[in-house]
């Protein structure tokens, strides 16, 4: 699930933000005045975004920033003076004063941007161990000896069966291992 949590010095910032999301449709996790309880809030959760000032009574943005997990992006409220002394272009930036439809549009883009690479990150296959590896390897050897293949052939062949089959790459190899009567 996708979190937004939002810190600001002041309480009544904080609830200005948190209902100027809440109004469009959002669901704020976490209200925060200090940059501890943030890090306390965000570990928590599994991603999301940080909407934030610059400077909190404990941290500046950017030493939270530093204490965020990969699944979290931040964006940054401040004036332009403040900026230019401490901005950096690590994070989104959103000027004062600040308009509500483009909190709502930022986040709502960086939202999208973290739902897709989680769901990537999902979809990426894991990764073999050194023993399952050696099984489809000892397959692909077996099918380049008795069958005349190509390393590639034989690596397709493997592929194409485990789809067919309905079957991982190992399993698939465990098969032709089988039918070579050496598992």
């Amino acid at each position: 699930m996708l979190n937004i949590v939002v810190v600001f010095p002041k309480k009544e910032i904080v609830l200005k933000m948190k209902n100027v999301l809440i109004k469009n449709g959002y669901d704020v996790s976490a209200v925060c005045v200090t940059g501890a309880q943030a890090i306390q809030a965000v570990e928590r959760l599994e991603a999301g975004v940080v909407v934030c000032g610059i400077r909190f009574a404990d941290m500046i943005y950017y030493e939270l920033k530093d204490c965020l997990p990969d699944t979290f992006e931040m964006v940054v409220i401040a004036s332009n003076a403040q900026w230019q002394q401490y901005g950096d272009d690590d994070v989104i930036y959103l000027p004062l004063p600040l308009k509500a439809y483009d909190l709502v549009d930022t986040v709502s883009d960086l939202l999208t941007d973290i739902h897709r690479k989680l769901k990537q990150e999902k979809e990426k296959p894991d990764k073999r161990s050194a023993d399952e590896q050696g099984i489809i390897n000892q397959a692909k050897s077996l099918l380049i000896e008795k069958n005349g293949m190509t390393e590639e052939e034989a690596h397709r062949y493997l592929q194409k069966r485990s789809m067919d089959n309905g079957t991982n790459m190992v399993e698939t190899s465990y098969m032709v291992l089988q039918v070579f009567d050496l598992k």
